[in-house]
Formats: C-alpha cells, structure tokens, sequence
C-alpha cells in the first residue's frame, strides 16, 4: 500500500472521475491509503483531452481537494 499525502492525486477532486466505483475512492480518500499498482484517469479539465492516467501519489499544480 501507498499512503497518500496531501497535494497528491489520490485525494484530489480530480482523480478518478471517470471510475463508477465511488465507493473505492472514498475509501482512499478516508485511509489515505491506496494500492501500488493502482491508476485512475485524470479528470483535470485541462488534461482530459489528453486521458492521463495517475497514481495516487501523483501531483501537479491542478490539485483541488476532494470533498470531505
């Protein structure tokens, strides 16, 4: 397991926007803990076109904290 850190994808708005599995991501976000093999799609509206995908300790300056 990765622990998550704030400023990085896993807890970003962003991450995992196009995942139906809403669950798994609020789970991340509470235990800011996330597998190491798992990636998920950046929602960044200014990376979407692009269809980046990320790790949960991935960054950039686009970082929005997801809701509580």
């Amino acid at each position: 397991m990765k622990t998550i850190q704030d400023g990085q994808c896993g807890l970003c708005r962003h991450f995992g926007t196009h995942d139906p599995d809403t669950q798994k991501l609020q789970q991340i976000r509470i235990s800011r803990q996330a597998p190491e093999d798992l990636t998920e799609e950046c929602g960044l509206p200014q990376n979407e076109s692009l269809h980046l995908v990320v790790t949960p300790i991935s960054g950039c300056e686009g970082f929005e904290p997801a809701a509580a």
